[in-house]
């Protein structure tokens, strides 16, 4: 069967419209770039795919020792405290991952963006999913963890993919931002690792949102701070509906931190449009 084959009219000052018209029809190149990089991931590797499952596993069991073991923190109502941190990491590497490799993905793929035309859109949105293909995969540990403290969690589980639709706008969101900046700033490949690092930990990670929100000796203007930060939105969602029982969302919080992450996604991507037409002359 012959292939269908279009023709690409770049005009100046082409209505806004066609460019969503052109992500559609270079949906193939989007899968080619996905597959692309689905492949070389863990090119090479002694276990391949299975570093999907043991690098969070293993962030699991440390942040377990350290915050639980040592520090004493608190788990959830009834609810084992791996299992907790296993339902706030796993959003947390789906992030870090996707906002880190979407971050720098022009610059990784210079050749191709001062070689032929397309929307530059494709290539970020491309390493989005694949961290997203990642996460499902890294979903085997809380199964295992479900099965191995027979936790059975609630109704409450079929809204989970309303929350990681929102934890991949936080992602795309800061993603476009930053990738934007990135092709005229190379400073920001040394301020990337330290957003991620500092994220983690004002990020509600190894501890719960409760024991912020229920502490008397912060300040209000500081408990507002932290509701702001997207991720406490994203991960305080998958605790609600992964873990069900008696956790509850604090809604004003959680509306705000929402709030950020859908900001966020269009100002990334009216910066990284905007910027999209200078980068091949910068990169």
């Amino acid at each position: 069967m012959a292939s269908r084959e279009f023709d690409v009219i770049i005009e100046p000052g082409r209505r806004k419209t066609f460019y969503w018209k052109d992500l559609w029809r270079f949906k193939g190149l989007f899968y080619y770039l996905a597959w692309r990089d689905i492949l070389v991931r863990y090119k090479q590797t002694a276990i391949g795919v299975l570093w999907s499952v043991l690098r969070p596993f293993l962030t699991i069991v440390v942040f377990t020792l350290v915050f639980n073991k040592l520090g004493n923190f608190p788990s959830e109502t009834g609810v084992p405290y791996a299992i907790m941190v296993c339902v706030g990491m796993l959003p947390w590497q789906f992030f870090s991952s996707a906002f880190s490799e979407s971050a720098n993905s022009l610059i990784a793929n210079s050749n191709l963006l001062t070689k032929v035309y397309f929307p530059r859109l494709i290539v970020p949105a491309s390493t989005v999913i694949v961290c997203l293909i990642d996460f499902l995969i890294s979903f085997v540990i809380l199964i295992g963890l479900y099965a191995f403290y027979s936790y059975v969690p609630d109704w409450r589980i079929l809204l989970f993919p309303f929350f990681l639709l929102l934890a991949t706008i936080t992602a795309m969101g800061f993603g476009l931002f930053i990738a934007a900046l990135n092709v005229k700033y190379r400073d920001f490949r040394y301020v990337i690792p330290f957003i991620v690092q500092f994220g983690l930990y004002i990020s509600p990670v190894g501890f719960s949102s409760n024991i912020v929100y229920s502490n008397e000796h912060i300040p209000q203007i500081l408990k507002y701070l932290y509701a702001l930060n997207p991720m406490v939105g994203v991960i305080d969602g998958f605790r609600w509906s992964m873990l069900g029982g008696s956790i509850s969302l604090h809604v004003p919080e959680f509306l705000s931190s929402i709030a950020v992450s859908v900001l966020f996604l269009f100002v990334g991507i009216w910066y990284f449009r905007k910027m999209e037409r200078t980068f091949a002359d910068v990169i």
